[in-house]
Parts: C-alpha cells; structure tokens; sequence
C-alpha cells in the first residue's frame, strides 16, 4: 500500500508543478475602428432631401473606407413612399439599404410629414381625404397664401392614415434584425418636432400630440428600437429631463439630439444634460449639422468641439451629415479620436491560463476587462475561449456565462474601471473526443453559446471575430 501512496503522491506533485506554469498576456489595444451593434458612424444616405447625401455614390460604393460606419440612415418624407393611398414605393429604401446589409452593415429609417422644401411632405391625398391643415410660409407662420401646408398633427383623419402607413412599414421592419433604429419623427419640421417656423403649435399642445405620435409608433414597431428627437421639447428649451423625454425613457425610447454645431460656442449644443438619464439604459444618437454648411457659419471649429459632444453626450451612434468622402478628407483626425471614444469600446486588459491542463478535469482562467468608450455595451455578451487545431478546426468552445460585458461601466478618457473575473473550464469532458496536443487560444465575446458578436480593439483575428493569445497544451487523462 505505501508504495502506491508514494506514487501517488508524486503524481499530484507532478500536475501542481505543470498547473503552476502559466501562460499571461497583456495585449494592447489595436487602434482599430470597431462596427459593433448598437453604435457606430451613421452615414445619411437620404437627409429629407433624397439627393443628399448618396447620390453621389455608385451603386457599388458602400463607403467602406470610413473607419467605424455601421449604419445607413434613410430620412425621407412619407409623400415619397406613400404617393397613392395603398400603393408603396419600399424601393427607394430596400435598394440602397441591401447595398449594405450585404456587408453586415445595419439601417435605420425617419418618415416625415412636414418639409420647407415640399408643399406636400404629408401626401396631398390625405388632405383630400379630409386632413385638416395649415398653410403656411417658411420662417413666417401660417399664411393663406403660403405655399407649403402642415397636417394638423393630431387631425384625426390624419392620424388615421398615418398609423395604417406606419402599419405597412412595421410588416418590413418591425423586428427586422437588420434595422438599427427609427426616429419618431411624424411631427414638426423635418421630423425634429419643432413648429416655430411652420405652423406654430403651442408647445403645450405640441407636448400632448407629441406623445400620441409615441404611443402609435410604440404600437407599431413594438420590437424595434425607437428614438425621440430631442427638439420636441422646444429647439433650445431648458436642459435636463422633460415631460416627454422622460416618458419616452419610461417606454424604452432612446434620445437623438437634431442637430449639434448650427452655432458656435457656447451655443453649440443645447441638451447634453437631457441625455443623462438615456445612455446608462439605452444608445444616445448625436446628429451634427450638415457639415459643410457648419463650417461656413464657424460652428465646427477644429473638430474638438464635436469629440466633446461625444464625451458630454455618451454617445453611441454619430451622423456623416454630409458628402461623406469630402468630410472624411478633411476630418479624419477628428473621425479617428471619435472612433477610440463612440460607442463601447472592449479592452482585454489581462489572460491567464495554464500552458498545460489534463482532457476532462477542469482548469482555471483569469481575465481582466475594461470598457474605453463613452457608454456601455448595451447588448451585452459572454466572453469565450476557443481552441483550434492547426486546421483551424475548433477543438473547443468555453464560455465564461458568470461575466457580461454589459456590466463593464465606461470611464473618462483613460480611465476606464478595470474589472477582474476567474472562471473554471474543462476541455474534453465526456465528448467530442479530443486528442492530446498542442492547441490555438482564441479569445471572442459574443452570445452564450459562443458565437462571436462583439468586434474587439485586438490583433490576431481570424475574420470571424476571434482573436488569437497564444497556445496551450492538452495532455491525456
């Protein structure tokens, strides 16, 4: 009996010593602009105006050199998809929106119903059905004479025929897991929620119908997200939680702020503070001018002024309002600092495993996380090993399901909380059978099951969202 003990005790000595060697890396971040869900640049394909800003583009052209792009906005009035009661023109945003859901990219939509450029954003055959409105002149008010008319905007027979017409969008994209967001932006001028130089209805009873215009997309497009214009409240009302926007937040409705940078400092932005309450639940959207016309009147300065709205407003998705390679050339310093910032940004800080570990008995992984962007990682994911052979043959998928990443909270500039986290795992417990050698270490975060998701600032990757650290060794049993 003593000289099994002794034998078996110097096996135990003998797996201490192999598990105490370590294998510990620290990778630095890639620099790389990261197309992640639930953030990124969004690029205005049609802004109100169908010309502006993809008509430049071939229908080849998915402006794949703007680092960070992962979403294309369609804003457009509802007389351009809706030109006959009942008879829909969808072709104008699924042709250019497959252009980028081909390349795993996302879209997102505003139907509007006022335009100063258009008499008849609303299509004239819901006034002829019996709409009430008002004509008016741009910048005056309302004017017989004027040549451009509003719906009123909780006309009954025009909320009829609005919500059938949000209906039919919602059979396209409600739940469409290639829509990013939609703006409710069905009342007021250009979809912002404002009147002043159209209309003009009082605010109190704009704060009334706004809500209406909430609760029918909400009925619409219950499994989308949905986000809020900010100028709803009043184009330059007082900063910090309002009526509707906190309704909204109670809905689950996220804030777009319509737009940043029409002025110069100190009047660049008016709601920072409103979007406070937003970005720890949901993605805030930043909009900034059109960037030529910003430019011209001096309110976009030198571009520091729009990587502080990033930071003050926690920003998760960030227009291209403009012709996107002439701002890109001209901006891409500014695209470049914005794109360390927007959105979330996952850095593995620190991984440790053991150079060697026995097929079927479990082993020990530490981590360190952080989170270098501006807002938290709002769909969450599980972090996962993956080990492949030399084939590029996964051996093994080990997740890690007591961490999300959701829970990593963003910091200042370089000083993003760092959170520790040690799991077991086990390689080759029962099946799929697993023969002893030398194996790839590939870290991702993705769904529970192990499938990639989450784009990582890493080298190494494999083109499908994991990364490579460096080996391990898998002995027999």
């Amino acid at each position: 009996m003593k000289p099994i003990l002794w034998a078996g005790a110097i096996l135990l000595v003998a797996q201490a010593s192999m598990a105490a060697d370590t294998v510990t890396v620290s990778p630095e971040d890639s620099g790389a602009a990261l197309v992640n869900p639930d953030m990124g640049w969004t690029l205005m394909f049609y802004s109100n105006v169908p010309q502006n800003y993809g008509s430049k583009l071939e229908p080849s052209d998915t402006v794949d050199d703007w680092p960070g792009l992962s979403t294309v906005y369609f804003r457009i009035p509802w007389a351009f998809l809706e030109p006959e009661e009942g008879r829909f023109n969808w072709a104008l945003l699924d042709t250019p929106a497959q252009r980028w859901i081909a390349k795993g990219k996302r879209v997102a939509f505003r139907f509007t119903c006022s335009e100063n450029w258009m008499p008849f954003a609303t299509p004239e055959w819901v006034k002829k059905a019996g709409a009430q409105g008002v004509f008016y002149t741009w910048g005056k008010g309302p004017d017989p004479e004027g040549r451009l008319w509003d719906p009123v905007f909780d006309d009954p027979v025009f909320l009829a025929k609005l919500k059938k017409f949000l209906l039919a969008a919602a059979a396209r994209y409600d739940g469409n897991p290639d829509v990013a967001f939609i703006d409710i932006g069905t009342y007021g001028m250009w979809g912002e929620g404002h009147t002043g130089g159209s209309s003009q209805v009082p605010q109190e009873k704009a704060n009334v119908i706004v809500r209406r215009h909430m609760d029918m997309h909400l009925e619409c497009f219950p499994r989308t997200r949905l986000a809020l214009i900010d100028d709803v409240t009043g184009p330059e009302s007082a900063d910090g939680p309002q009526p509707l926007t906190e309704y909204a937040r109670s809905k689950g409705i996220t804030l777009r702020d319509d737009s940043i940078c029409v002025q110069p400092p100190p009047r660049s932005w008016f709601h920072a503070k409103m979007a406070q309450p937003f970005w720890p639940e949901t993605p805030v959207i930043v909009e900034h001018e059109h960037y030529g016309a910003s430019k011209a009147r001096g309110a976009w300065g030198d571009g520091s002024w729009l990587i502080k709205a990033v930071e003050e407003y926690h920003a998760s998705y960030l227009t291209i309002h403009w012709w996107p390679r002439e701002m890109l050339a001209e901006t891409r310093a500014t695209v470049d600092a914005i794109n360390r910032r927007l959105g979330y940004r996952l850095q593995l800080r620190r991984l440790s495993w053991p150079a060697r570990v026995t097929l079927g008995q479990p082993f020990t992984v530490e981590a360190a996380w952080a989170n270098a962007g501006v807002a938290p990682c709002y769909p969450g994911g599980f972090v996962a090993l993956t080990l492949k052979d030399d084939k590029a043959g996964m051996v093994a998928v080990l997740v890690d399901e007591g961490f999300n990443v959701r829970d990593l909270k963003p910091g200042p500039p370089g000083q993003a909380p760092v959170v520790s986290r040690s799991c077991k795992l086990t390689v080759g417990a029962i099946a799929p059978a697993t023969a002893p050698g030398t194996y790839q270490v590939f870290v991702s975060v993705g769904r529970r099951d192990g499938t990639p998701v989450i784009e990582l600032p890493l080298a190494g990757g494999d083109g499908q969202r994991r990364y490579r650290l460096g080996d391990i060794q898998l002995l027999a049993p």
